[in-house]
This record gives C-alpha cells, structure tokens and sequence, in this order.
C-alpha cells in the first residue's frame, strides 16, 4: 500500500516526534488506526484521516506508564481516577490494591478489577503480598496466604506480586512470606520489592528471594548499591534527592530506572499533577530529559512486560502524549488507545455515575465512648515514662521518643500535657484500643480521625483532647469510614470514604475540594508535614521504620518486636 492510499482514524499533524529508543526528534506526521499507531510518516504525507489533529509546534511522545502506584491513595474509585489521571499523561497502571484487600480481601480485589475493566485507561494489576502488612502485629480485614495468592495471580490482567512489604520475613527466612514468594515464582510473574535501606547480606538475600525492584526512600549509597546490583530503582517524588540523583549521575552508566507515583491524594493530581508531576521534579533535580522520558514510558513499559507501548511506533499502541517540550510534561493533549481523552492537562469527558461497591459496612464497630476510648494502663498511681512516637515535618519516618505522664486509678492523665495517637480495631466488632503519645508537631486543641491508616485500616486518631477524640471518631463511623478532623475554635474539615472506608465514591473534583479544605485544616491546627495525610495515614504502617502503632501495640519495626509501652516509672504516688 503506497502512502497516498493510506487511510487511518486519527491524523496527528504537523508536529515532532521523539524516539525514546535515540533520543532523536524529527518533524513528522502521525497515523493512528483503531488503537494501533498505523505510520509514522514524512510531514504533508497525504493520508484520508476521519479526524485530523493539529499538533504544530509540539511533541508527540509516548504516554507514560506507571510500573507501581495505589489507586486508593487518590481516595478515588478507580473510573474517576483513570480519568483525572489520563489527562496528565498516564495511559497505563500497574495497580496494587493493598488497601482495599487489607479491608476485604479477595472481594476488594475482584471488585478493583472489574470496576478498571471499563476505563479507558489500561489497569494492570498486582496482587498484595502483605494482608495483613505485619502478620501477628495488626489486625486486618483479611488475611491472605500462599494458596489465595496462587489463585489471584491466574486472575485476569495480574501480572505482578505486589510489594513485599514484610522484608524482614524475608531476611529472615520466614515460612509464611517465602511460602507467598514461591507461589510468585512458580507462576512466573514479576515481584515488587519495598526495602528501605536494606543493603549487605540482607539486600542480597531479598534478591536471592526474586524480588527485584524498590520503590522507597534510600541513601544515595545505597541506591547506588541497589542500582549496582540490577535492582530497578522505582524512584517517586520523595526518592528523589539531590544526593541520590548526584550519586546516579556520578556513575560510569546512567542504570535504568522508572518514575512511579506510589501514593498520590486526588487534590495533588488535579493540581500539581501525577507521572507528569514526579518528571517535573525529577527535571529540577538534574537528570537529562531523555532519560527521564524513558523513565516515564519505556522502561516502565518493559518492567511491565507491555512490549506493545512504550514507544512511538508503527504497529504499537496508540497512547500518546502532545507536549510543548521535553522539559514541559503535561500534555497539551493525552491520547489513550487512539481517542483523545485530556486537553490541558483536564479530562474531556465529566464523571460517570457513583459506582456500585458492597464495601459500605466494613468500619464494625460503634462510636467509641469515653469509657471505653479511655487510656488505662496496669500501673500503679504515679508518674510513668511512656514510650511516644516522634514525628518530622520531612517524611513518614518515626522514632522513638518518651513521655513522661501521670497515672491515677490506671488511667493515663494526657490531655493537656502531650498529644496522643489511638487506634480502634474496625473489622471484627471486638477489638480494643491502644495509644501511644506523639511529639514533633504543635497542635491546637481538637483531633484528626481516619480509617484511610495504611495497611490494616483500623480507626486512628490523634488527639489533644478526649471530648474531640470522641467527635472526631464519632463522625468517621457513621459515615462509614474517611477522615475527619475536629477543631476547638473552627468548624474543620472532613471527608467520608464510604467504600471500604478508603475510597470516595463522589467525583473527582469534589474528592479534590474536600481533600484541600482538610489539607489546609491540618495545617492551621499545627500538622507541619510536607504531605500530611501521609504523614498521619502511615503512622500505623507496621513495615515502615522505625516505630509504628497497631491495633495491638506499638512495634519495632526493623526488630519485627514490641515496644514496651511504659519505660519506667519516674516517681512515686505523693
């Protein structure tokens, strides 16, 4: 077939390609038949076109690929969050919905993979290794062993095991967790890693396991050992530092790496952006546009086993972004499976209807009352060091720190002396509550609840006062789970998530609203965090250093133990 009897769907017209294969850009035009890249062709090619799209003075490049990200972090359904999405580049996800199956189980999965089916974004998906992310220190709304694992990885469009959280299970040979990595190898499917600064021997056995990528924060040495060893660095905003990416750049040979989002609140996305927002940055930090392109399309692509994207190619999916430059990557236009579906970084379509979910009574428990949401401790009246939880305004790190409190009658006297962190047990109906004191932040009077609290999803509040702890808690459970925070002087701000108590069912710019009024609420209260719901939303998360709360207690994290809760008693009853 000459050129002159070419006929495709979509004509691209009048502006530059980019290879992500050379890095070179030349004028071209650009045919697109169904969802396929038809040709690739010289400028003024005649072509019969049903639709001819103008890109004079931009670059046609391929749409970027997500190789690790949670679609509950947005607090989206997956439908409103494809299409937010999408208009900022992201044509295709891998998706580990950990927070959803922490909540309830296979269903939650299931109901995740059905509900991407219909967008016109392409979901891939990852079946969570870690449910519950801690085994034997929290209790979740599910737990899953090798054997549901090996059935979840057939399900259609899973083709990764998801982040192995619990890396010390698997430095330390645990049965359970090798059990679940064996049934990933058996099958033949790709393993995500999460390894903090796991370096030496212990890094060399979690390779040894098959795990083989890492998408958390590391010293630059030890990004640079990682890199060394052929682990693909998956690096998200946080990762990247000055010092990691000067460590990169010093090396003999730029290693491959991807950009991936991980965890992104909706307002962020709609305002700053996602993939585009994580190039941006990796941009300002120094490293060449070429490869920070490859880090958002082919790579990823090929991590993904997608060899059918990635790539501005005849025969290859047509998921392509119109940029004005290499160094702008937010889409003048987002192209997903030959349609247009963003213009100027905003959807072309409005949201759909509110999506059906039976996920609507998994917070089984009533609003806590002052009896019960009461810290009593098996100790004698006096003063006690309590062993706190200390917070930074960088990250989600948290340290030990200690307290010192009285006690009268077994109960903790707090209020006004220190703010504390409690966390209700939500998924069976009868689980208690533990509290620990948190320092580092200089709150008002009032109180944040949330059952978005990574992984397990149990209630957690952090309060300066019992009568808002009370409030604020009282409202999360009626709704059915979100978040919530009660000021003493103001009206504050809150956001239901009805749907598995992690995810909005509303669309996409009212999640958005919401999720700013609550941002600037927990910053006029004193939350100094450069990611807030972050910050708060991991204080539970069991696997991230160095000390956490559960349901169960506070833990050690790189010692996989229990934190004793009091460290001594400082005087005696007077």
């Amino acid at each position: 077939m000459s050129h002159a009897q070419l006929s495709a769907d979509l004509l691209i017209r009048g502006g530059e390609v980019v290879s992500v294969h050379t890095g070179q850009v030349w004028r071209a035009d650009v045919a697109v038949t169904g969802d396929r890249v038809r040709a690739v062709l010289p400028p003024g090619t005649p072509v019969e076109a049903a639709r001819t799209l103008d890109a004079t003075g931009l670059v046609v490049a391929p749409g970027y690929v997500d190789a690790h990200m949670h679609i509950e972090s947005s607090l989206l359904a997956p439908a409103e969050f494809a299409r937010v999405t999408l208009a900022r580049g992201t044509t295709t996800v891998l998706a580990d919905a950990h927070e959803i199956v922490n909540v309830a189980g296979r269903d939650g999965q299931a109901w995740m993979i059905e509900q991407g089916r219909d967008t016109a974004q392409s979901m891939r998906w990852a079946v969570p290794s870690c449910v519950p992310a801690l085994d034997g220190f929290e209790t979740a709304g599910a737990r899953l062993d090798d054997t549901d694992i090996a059935e979840m990885l057939e399900w259609e469009g899973v083709t990764t095991l998801g982040e192995v959280m619990d890396y010390r299970a698997v430095v330390d040979g645990d049965p359970r967790m090798h059990a679940i990595i064996d049934a990933a190898r058996r099958r033949g499917v790709r393993l995500d890693g999460h390894c903090p600064n796991l370096s030496g021997a212990e890094l060399g056995e979690y390779l040894w396991a098959g795990i083989d990528s890492d998408h958390c924060k590391n010293t630059a040495e030890v990004a640079v050992e990682k890199a060394s060893l052929g682990m693909l660095l998956m690096l998200q905003e946080k990762c990247l530092t000055p010092e990691v990416v000067r460590a990169l750049l010093d090396l003999p040979h730029l290693p491959d790496f991807c950009l991936v989002t991980d965890d992104i609140v909706v307002d962020a996305i709609v305002t700053t952006g996602h993939l585009d927002r994580v190039g941006a940055v990796a941009l300002e930090r120094g490293l060449p546009p070429l490869a920070v392109l490859r880090a958002l399309t082919l790579q990823p692509a090929r991590r993904l086993g997608l060899d059918d994207r990635g790539t501005v190619t005849p025969g290859k999916r047509a998921d392509l972004v119109l940029l004005r430059s290499l160094t702008e990557l937010t889409p003048v236009v987002t192209i997903a499976g030959g349609d247009v579906v963003g213009r100027g970084g905003a959807p072309v379509e409005g949201p759909g209807s509110a999506p059906e979910h039976p996920f609507g009574g998994t917070v089984r428990i009533s609003a806590p009352e002052a009896a019960t949401a009461r810290w009593r401790v098996d100790l004698p009246d006096g003063e006690h060091a309590f062993r706190a939880m200390r917070v930074n305004g960088v990250d989600t790190y948290t340290e030990a720190d200690e307290v010192v409190l009285p006690v009268r009658d077994g109960v903790v006297d707090w209020q006004g002396r220190t703010a504390v962190v409690a966390v209700f047990e939500r998924h069976t109906g009868r689980g208690g509550v533990t509290f620990a004191p948190v320092v580092g932040q200089d709150l008002g009077t009032g109180a944040f609840a949330t059952t978005y609290a990574h992984d397990s999803h149990n209630l957690t509040v952090v309060a300066t006062t019992e009568e808002a702890l009370l409030t604020a808690a009282a409202d999360v459970v009626a709704w059915g789970g979100g978040m919530r925070l009660v000021r003493e002087d103001r009206a504050g701000a809150g956001l239901p998530l009805p749907i598995g108590g992690v995810m909005s069912e509303r669309p996409a710019d009212e999640v958005a609203e919401a999720s700013r009024r609550l941002r600037a609420e927990l910053a006029a209260w004193g939350w100094d965090n450069r990611n807030a719901f972050m910050s708060l939303s991991t204080l539970t998360l069991a696997v991230s250093p160095s000390v956490k709360i559960t349901d169960r207690g506070l833990v050690r994290v790189v010692a996989r133990d229990w934190e004793p809760a009091t460290i001594a008693r400082v005087t005696p009853a007077t």
